[in-house]
């Protein structure tokens, strides 16, 4: 259970070597692309018929209609329990508050007199939003993707999430629940890359949209690298992660839990600590099996735990930790330290940090009002969470007039000269000579 990687006593290696020496699950959209092209292919070419044969085979729930009834939707709603919809209406609430600040204004340029350049922010017209529901119904996530893309102004929402036996064939009741509480209508009960493949090509009553977010497994990452292009997506994200940066003063129960909470996601989740005591190491790994034994899904976070994936990296100080954090670029990264608040802007490479012993992962998984759609596997060296930005696009609306068009017209001439693109220049000249 968590292997230690002692990285003490020597100089560290660059960034991308170091990256190669940490714990990460190993995802590989490939090997299971073959599944999912066919897949995808036959609901291009029929539809709803074609996804209600591949739900009634991967998920047995036969479902002559995909589509969530309205009356569901209310259903949901007037039986969710009273606490969950507080905690509900409270997530939105605050997510409604941190991402309202997100939202782009248009700003114009007078980049000389008479030309001026325009940047518009405009929202996608129709975007799908993909909702898990296999080893945890994640309801939190309606929150997190629908809001960012109201505030972005996005005019037509739909939500896929996957049927439940349990429950007639309809998504998990929370997840419907969540729905109604925002104020969204089109709900698909449908799941994996079948889902992703509906709202790329459209079936049954769901219009192709132009964007697809949300989390999900391998098979629904496979799909969105398939239709990536014919609509956009967020991010291609793998198994989730969490990199705790701890030293002498932190607490290991609070360590100890925070890496075992992130374990309960997935067999497949990575649970980090780098960390410059010993003495905290010891004590962490003394305390995981009993925190593992006492709570429900003990055998998935166990499996977690020991994949290759998780694990315990030894540093010098925290100039090192940090390093390795960078390298490592952790969806989520928890830093319990002396002056958290100072080492965490030191950070470069995090999906979301999290500062001192009194801000878990758990509390942005829900309530802290930032978004816990990350990017994972190291791409938050180049990429960012989901936001309402992920909703928006600039549009540079360009207006010049005859005489500022007149007077750069001899440096487009020799740039187009340069570049072997005489009808470039010519565009331009058969407006400015007289």
């Amino acid at each position: 259970m968590l292997a230690r990687i002692d990285l003490r006593g020597s100089a560290l290696p660059p960034a991308r070597e170091l990256a190669g020496l940490l714990p990460r699950a190993a995802t590989d959209i490939d090997s299971v692309l073959a599944t999912v092209r066919p897949l995808c292919e036959d609901v291009r070419l029929r539809g709803a018929q074609a996804v209600r044969e591949i739900t009634a085979r991967l998920d047995g729930v036969d479902l002559e209609d995909f589509a969530v009834p309205q009356a569901a939707l209310d259903r949901a709603l007037a039986e969710c329990d009273p606490t969950l919809r507080a905690a509900l209406e409270e997530s939105i609430a605050r997510v409604r508050t941190v991402h309202a600040d997100q939202r782009r204004t248009d700003v114009t340029t007078q980049v000389v007199p008479g030309g001026t350049v325009t940047e518009r922010w405009l929202p996608v017209r129709r975007v799908g939003l993909y909702v898990p529901g296999g080893l945890a119904p994640l309801l939190s996530s309606v929150v997190m993707n629908v809001v960012p893309a109201q505030i972005a102004g996005v005019g037509s929402i739909a939500v896929a999430s996957p049927p439940q036996r349990d429950h007639g064939g309809l998504p998990d009741p929370g997840v419907l629940a969540a729905c109604a509480l925002l104020g969204v209508t089109e709900v698909y009960a449908v799941g994996g890359a079948q889902a992703i493949a509906v709202f790329g090509y459209g079936a049954g009553s769901c219009e192709p949209v132009d964007m697809v977010t949300g989390p999900g497994n391998v098979y629904t990452t496979a799909a969105k690298r398939l239709l990536r292009g014919l609509i956009g997506i967020d991010s291609e994200a793998g198994p989730t992660e969490v990199a705790v940066l701890a030293d002498d003063t932190a607490d290991p129960v609070h360590v100890a839990a925070d890496l075992i909470s992130q374990a309960e996601h997935d067999p497949l989740a990575g649970a980090v600590l780098v960390t410059t005591s010993e003495a905290l190491a010891d004590a962490v790994l003394d305390l995981v099996p009993g925190q593992v034994a006492a709570t429900k899904h003990s055998d998935r976070i166990m499996t977690a735990l020991d994949g290759s994936q998780s694990g315990v990296v030894l540093v010098d100080d925290l100039d090192a930790g940090l390093a390795v954090v960078d390298a490592y670029a952790a969806e989520h990264l928890e830093i319990q330290t002396r002056n958290a608040r100072e080492v965490a802007l030191r950070v470069r490479n995090a999906g979301a940090i999290f500062v001192g012993p009194w801000s878990p992962v758990s509390l942005g998984d829900y309530a802290a009002g930032s978004n816990h759609v990350l990017p994972t596997g190291g791409c938050a060296r180049h990429s960012s969470g989901l936001s309402v930005q992920s909703f928006l696009r600039g549009i540079h609306v360009v207006e010049y007039d005859e005489q500022a068009l007149a007077e750069v017209a001899p440096h487009i001439d020799a740039l187009a000269g340069a570049e072997d693109l005489p009808a470039h220049a010519a565009a331009v000249r058969a407006r400015t000579r007289a």
